[in-house]
Parts: C-alpha cells; sequence; structure tokens
C-alpha cells in the first residue's frame, strides 16, 4: 500500500533498525520503546488488522506468533518473560493500520496494561 508507514519500512524505503527478517516477516526497534526490549513484528504483506486476517493469512500468522516471535525473544534473551501485543481498531489503540505486534520485555510487566 503506497501510502502505508510500515509497508513504506517493509519495502526499506524509510529506515529502521531491524531485528528479525524473512520472506514473509520483518521486525524492527519501536521509536518509541515503552520497555527496554520493543520490537513490532510486521507481516511484509499489507494486512490492515487482526480484524481483517482471512483464512489465507492462517500460514502467515501461525510463522509469525509459533516461529518469528519465540525466536526474537530467544535471540534478545526475554528468558524471564515477555508480552505480545497486538492493537486493533481505533478503539483498541491501533495507530498505524497495517497489523503489527508489539513484543516487549526486559522488565516486568504490570496487569492491567491500561
Amino acid at each position: 500500500m503506497a501510502d502505508c508507514i510500515f509497508c513504506k519500512i517493509a519495502a526499506k524505503e524509510i529506515p529502521a533498525t531491524v531485528v528479525y527478517e524473512d520472506q514473509l516477516v520483518l521486525a524492527f526497534k519501536d521509536l518509541e520503546p515503552q520497555a527496554p526490549f520493543h520490537a513490532l513484528v510486521i507481516p511484509k504483506k499489507h494486512i490492515e488488522s487482526v480484524g481483517t486476517l482471512t483464512p489465507e493469512d492462517k500460514e502467515l500468522a501461525g510463522h509469525i506468533m509459533c516461529e518469528v516471535i519465540p525466536a526474537i525473544a530467544k535471540e534478545n534473551k526475554l528468558d524471564n518473560g515477555f508480552r505480545v501485543v497486538a492493537n486493533t481498531g481505533e478503539d483498541g489503540g491501533q495507530t498505524v493500520k497495517h497489523l503489527h505486534f508489539h513484543v516487549l520485555g526486559g522488565r516486568s510487566m504490570q496487569w492491567p496494561p491500561g
């Protein structure tokens, strides 16, 4: 999508500090970290949100949740735990309309988050 900032990051049109990349996914450090480790994991394919995932996206979503996020956590020594957040829609706090998962760690996470 031409005007999507995360699509531009995935296309390397906008620089980012990459922590993981493969053919389907890019993960990069958040510019306004909310924890000592805070990365955003995005599919390179433009998908608006968790709410717009389709059955055709099942393999991609599984890859992100079952392979990519655990690998990022392991690589960044988040052995004591981490949080994964996907804000969805306006009331869910989603500000960029491109599916992304926040991976936060390096400190104790409190509940409720906000």
